[in-house]
């Protein structure tokens, strides 16, 4: 273990991920002896490889029962710091790497992106992309913009709307383009929908974008500025092939994965000039347009979005694919038809939810991958599901 920790001293780290290792470092100090007792018989020579080891490590390698209950904070911590680091090492590989290897690694992530649901969501966009927001019905200018609701029956949207980036916590902008979808509309027409998107087209969007929120602040003085994420969703399924769909939560780490100054939430000119200047110098960007089939071609799919997909570099292990909008809905309507009741929450007991997990996992019927989720599962359960509902997703997405 001890030289597994030391390991990244002898790797060529950059500024970022040498950063991200030293304060990993605090946080191994405080729980260095319960990692000291864990045997490692893995030791990847590559920052990616150490972070992934590490954090698997910290979720099934250490033994809970002797951490003593300050250490769970910096446990978690190191977790959060471990992800990070995989996230913005992956977004790294993205400045160098060619086509064949960027759609190769989307597709290796699949189930864990839930990469169905994602095209599923996109064939859906490009069948509404050329209606005005102002003529959609509520149901396809939500799924649009990214808000899923309860009207989004899983029979007809069988992917969660809000892949990629969430407009939900965008309450102004949700309250704007439900009133004035048209001029939402007069934005995005200065995006054209073929060919690459030039600064003044960009700029000319972002004039008009602004134009809607200055004229409700002014209206309802609330000091707030016209939000860039919300924006960014509405350009990336206009044109997923030139724009990334950003999340106040994503812009720290695709900064940071792809060598650029961090921005804020307001800072429409450093989204454009920086992250996707940069992103059009990468290699693959400038892929051309794959042989395709008409029907199921994945590869072709993903260059039409390639942009956008820089999403599943990001990391991801089975949660997210199991926390899909999409998946909630469905099975909610499906135990209220077969009159289970949708509940999902775990019901009260003195059990802990290792105690419930564990009595599910000692099933012998259970495939050897599920048991290796005991953690994630665990998690589900303290969150609120029924360990029942946590195993038969897995089994769903996964096999």
């Amino acid at each position: 273990m001890r030289k597994l920790l030391s390991s990244p001293v002898n790797m060529a780290l950059s500024d970022v991920e040498n950063a991200i290792y030293q304060n990993a470092l605090k946080y191994i100090a405080e729980i260095s002896l319960n990692l000291m007792a864990v045997k490692v018989t893995n030791r990847p020579d590559d920052f990616l490889g150490w972070s992934n080891e590490l954090l698997a490590i910290c979720r099934d390698g250490i033994n809970f029962d002797l951490l003593e209950p300050e250490q769970f904070k910096p446990l978690k911590k190191l977790e959060e710091i471990l992800i990070q680091a995989i996230s913005v090492s992956q977004l790294k590989m993205t400045r160098i790497a060619p086509w064949p290897i960027y759609s190769e690694f989307i597709q290796q992530q699949a189930q864990l992106h839930a990469l169905e649901e994602r095209l599923a969501l996109l064939d859906y966009i490009a069948s509404i992309r050329t209606i005005p927001l102002a003529q959609m019905s509520d149901t396809q200018r939500l799924a649009y913009i990214g808000k899923h609701t309860s009207m989004h029956e899983p029979s007809v949207f069988n992917f969660d709307v809000e892949w990629f980036a969430s407009t939900k916590a965008a309450k102004t902008f949700l309250l704007l383009i439900e009133q004035q979808a048209s001029d939402f509309d007069a934005a995005l027409n200065y995006i054209p929908l073929e060919g690459d998107v030039t600064p003044q087209q960009y700029q000319d969007f972002v004039k008009a974008y602004k134009a809607i929120f200055k004229g409700f602040t002014v209206e309802k003085p609330s000091g707030e500025k016209a939000p860039l994420a919300p924006a960014t969703r509405l350009l990336a399924m206009r044109r997923p092939d030139q724009f990334v769909a950003l999340t106040n939560s994503k812009i720290d780490v695709l900064c940071q994965g792809l060598s650029i100054a961090k921005f804020n939430n307001t800072d429409f000119d450093s989204y454009f000039q920086d992250m996707i200047g940069t992103i059009r110098t990468c290699a693959w960007w400038h892929q051309a347009e794959p042989e395709h089939q008409e029907g199921n071609n994945i590869e072709y799919k993903l260059w039409q979005a390639r942009v956008l997909f820089l999403d599943a570099f990001l990391f991801a292990d089975e949660t997210l694919a199991l926390n899909s909008n999409y998946l909630r809905l469905r099975d909610k309507r499906s135990a209220q038809k077969s009159g289970t009741g949708a509940r999902l929450s775990r019901p009260k007991s003195k059990e802990t939810a290792e105690m419930i997990v564990d009595r599910a996992l000692a099933d012998d019927s259970l495939p050897e991958y599920i048991l290796t989720k005991r953690d994630s599962i665990i998690n589900e359960v303290k969150n609120g599901k029924s360990v029942e509902h946590v195993i038969g997703l897995m089994r769903a997405i996964f096999g």
